[in-house]
């Protein structure tokens, strides 16, 4: 289930003129923003910031090819371990972005969601976004997930304890408990699982991104930076999961 971008079998065809077989939710590692301003001997800090301007274009091409979510992985619980003051600078972003696009966003009908621990971030980053939230709360446009301080093995393993502790309370019994119950304590719970996998930067892995979720997803790795993915490069990516045909193990 891995494919490498760019390519398209017919370079002549149009794929946002291809109606069908659309994914309905995809989800994106967004990679490669350090490198891309080491390249141009700037600081790491320039890379993120120009990294907004991709979002923007991805949620515009998004849109209008009609995906319904779209997950984007904004900062890890691993993301701590960087230098104090990338990571202060990188948790200033989404107040940064959401006071400029915010009224776009609204005004094109976005819904904004968010996944991960809130908590553990500071108060100005989870005001910007609660804030969004209520904002969009009414849409019912494309779902912007911000996936922020998210880790996936921690969002497992607390699953896991909150299921237990439904068990031991008796509000949930041992014979009820399968996937389906078990989703339910994700912090995806209610979502679709994404049908596409997007990571740009040249790495391949999952980097504890959405281990239970993408279980039967379709995974694009592309040596694109982050800053440089642009339109074109999202819409061969979608071109290519087009062409697949997913069995989940069948024939």
């Amino acid at each position: 289930m891995v494919m490498k971008v760019p390519f398209l079998k017919n370079r002549n065809e149009k794929v946002h003129d291809r109606k069908q077989n659309i994914p309905e939710h995809i989800a994106i590692i967004m990679d490669g923003n350090g490198r891309w301003a080491g390249k141009r001997g700037m600081p790491r800090f320039a890379g993120h910031k120009e990294g907004l301007s991709s979002v923007v274009k991805i949620v515009k091409a998004a849109d209008k090819c009609k995906v319904k979510m779209l997950t984007l992985y904004t900062f890890s619980t691993e993301n701590w371990k960087r230098p104090k003051r990338e990571i202060d600078f990188i948790l200033k972003l989404p107040k940064e972005f959401l006071h400029v696009y915010l009224p776009d966003m609204i005004a094109n009908n976005v819904r904004i969601e968010a996944i991960g621990n809130m908590e553990e971030l500071p108060v100005s980053t989870r005001e910007a976004i609660q804030f969004a939230i209520n904002s969009t709360k009414d849409n019912d446009g494309l779902q912007l997930n911000i996936a922020l301080n998210y880790g996936s093995k921690q969002e497992i393993m607390n699953a896991m304890k909150d299921m237990f502790a439904d068990i031991l309370d008796s509000k949930l019994s041992l014979d009820e408990v399968d996937e389906q119950h078990f989703s339910g304590y994700l912090h995806t719970a209610g979502m679709p699982n994404p049908d596409l996998l997007i990571r740009t930067g040249g790495e391949k892995r999952l980097s504890n991104f959405l281990l239970w979720q993408l279980a039967y997803t379709e995974f694009c790795f592309t040596d694109v930076l982050w800053p440089d993915f642009s339109e074109k490069e999202f819409m061969e990516a979608l071109g290519e999961y087009q062409q697949r045909k997913r069995r989940y193990g069948g024939l």
